[in-house]
């Protein structure tokens, strides 16, 4: 497999270096995750909020019942589009994490 220890080190310094770099791109994706669960949890609390006080200010039946459908519809489509955004940054996450190990499975595969 290895002809040298020369060889041998430099498959573990590539190896090394690809993990680095993996672990780099999963903590910056899982940050950018976190921040944006804290930022929609941050807006639906404060939308909750809003619409409760709408509710509770309602003077008619029909009018509290506007202000609650109108709410379950924003909350809806609001929470529909973090969850495609969530997909797509989870997405993301794990094509970089996988980038650095791509030429090494390519290598191992033609093997």
């Amino acid at each position: 497999m290895f002809k040298n220890f020369e060889e041998m080190q430099t498959f573990g310094k590539k190896g090394m270096d690809a993990t680095t770099s993996s672990f780099g791109a999963l903590s910056k994706g899982l940050q950018a995750i976190n921040t944006e669960i804290a930022d929609y949890s941050r807006k639906a609390f404060e939308e909750g909020t809003t619409a409760t006080e709408r509710f509770l200010n309602a003077k008619t039946a029909e009018k509290a019942f506007e202000v609650q459908n109108a709410y379950v519809k924003s909350a809806y489509e609001s929470f529909v589009a973090q969850s495609t955004k969530l997909g797509d940054l989870y997405s993301q996450l794990l094509q970089d994490v996988y980038k650095p190990f791509e030429g090494a499975t390519t290598k191992a595969s033609a093997k």
